[in-house]
């Protein structure tokens, strides 16, 4: 078996959502005969918890837990608010709070803390990531982002003890979405391009999870054409396999399952569902995880209100009973290079899929060749989803390719040596 390590910041009992694909990963691997060992940090006090993903998790795994520095604890305290108080995740983020503390703690986040606020774990997984490494026979380190500070710690520990190194972009690094708007300085952007150059330079290869991202990475550094390679986010059949559907409502529900930020507004589908409402049709709408200040303000000067459901966190079960429980399944990609992770879910479950996203290729071309449901910008009304929904019929058999068993696989052959 080849040894690996893992750097995942975040990880079980922690309900985030972008745990899932290195989770499987780490499941899947040793059936290509490589035995991962996991780098990550002690307490989560950002996020939810799950503590259902701790099944996931073999007993066998090692797990190294190491401290961390967490500034949203100091956030917290600076905001007036509780030690124990759940942050939300839109909200951290959002540029229609113009309260001056929150004003402020997003300029020194965006300004000081780079390439991001979890930084301060660097120190502390490069010390026990070159500890575990050393005279353990490792073949190679892999580091999960975001947080891309994971990438500096990842390229560290494998620099310092002459390890392959492949960094795995699930979002991207400079210019991520929720930079949109943001104040940044022009000596930030410089030390933060310059960080993320250097990994995908002295990486083995740079793993993105979108192929539009990869496009764009390479257009950027043109060195990436030939060193990159792209895998999916995916889904897991066995999460699907004890789930059972009681019976459909005669009221139609569309529901959006995870974050949804103030970028993510179709602000139109929220007119178009109420018209539909309006002329006698029971339609209800579920929203699990976060919710923007922004959605929920549209939603609410569209008289829908009374039909919604803000379910809040759940567990990712419970998440997926809900979803294969509704009629229509919602999805919102932030920009052109992004392919929301739980399109992937929504593929599997067979239901008729209304996304939105402008300029997403990727998107549009999945939903077509799975005859899945159908993209549209995010000024239009969606109107025509709704008339030709029943047409919709996912061939689930081009959907298989996603499974992570499958992803897994190729992983281990990038690991390897063999593509």
């Amino acid at each position: 078996m080849k040894k690996i390590l893992f750097l995942s910041y975040f990880w079980p009992p922690s309900g985030k959502a972008t745990l899932h694909w290195p989770l499987k990963m780490i499941k899947y691997l040793p059936q290509s005969g490589i035995e991962p060992v996991v780098l990550t940090i002690s307490e989560d006090t950002f996020t939810q918890k799950d503590e259902s993903l701790l099944k996931e998790v073999s007993p066998a795994l090692k797990v190294i837990k190491t401290k961390n520095w967490e500034p949203f604890n100091f956030y917290k305290k600076f905001l007036g608010k509780r030690k124990d108080e759940q942050l939300i995740a839109s909200e951290t983020v959002s540029l229609e709070n113009k309260d001056l503390k929150h004003r402020i703690s997003l300029w020194v986040r965006m300004n000081l803390f780079v390439p991001d606020a979890r930084v301060g774990w660097c120190p502390y997984a490069i010390k026990a990531g070159i500890d575990e490494v050393k005279n353990n026979n490792f073949e190679a380190v892999l580091s999960l982002g975001p947080p891309h500070s994971a990438h500096l710690a990842g390229l560290r520990i494998a620099k310092k003890s002459g390890l392959k190194f492949y960094p795995i972009f699930i979002d991207p690094w400079v210019d991520i979405v929720y930079y949109r708007g943001m104040k940044r300085s022009n000596l930030t952007l410089k030390i933060d391009n310059a960080l993320e150059k250097k990994v995908c330079q002295e990486a083995t290869k740079v793993i993105f999870v979108t192929k539009s991202m990869q496009n764009d990475y390479i257009s950027k550094y043109p060195f990436l054409e030939g060193k990159s390679e792209v895998l999916y986010w995916g889904y897991d059949e066995d999460n699907f396999s004890d789930i059972f559907i009681s019976g459909k409502s005669e009221t139609k529900t569309l529901i959006h399952s995870g974050n949804i930020f103030d970028y993510q507004n179709p602000k139109n589908l929220w007119r178009t569902i109420k018209q539909r409402i309006d002329s006698g049709e029971k339609i209800r709408l579920k929203f699990t995880g976060t919710v923007s200040p922004v959605i929920k303000n549209e939603i609410s000067a569209n008289g829908l209100e009374p039909v919604t459901d803000y379910l809040g966190f759940l567990s990712y079960q419970q998440m997926l009973k809900e979803l294969v429980s509704s009629t229509w399944l919602l999805v919102c990609a932030t920009e052109k290079r992004h392919v929301p992770g739980k399109l992937f879910e929504y593929l599997r479950s067979g239901l008729p899929i209304l996304a939105f996203g402008d300029d997403n290729d990727e998107v549009d071309s999945i939903l077509r060749e799975s005859n899945a449901g159908q993209l549209f910008k995010y000024d239009d009304s969606a109107y025509t989803f709704f008339e030709t929904a029943d047409s919709f019929k996912t061939d689930l058999m081009s959907v298989e390719k996603f499974e992570r068993r499958n992803i897994a696989a190729h992983l281990g052959k990038i690991i390897k040596g063999e593509i």
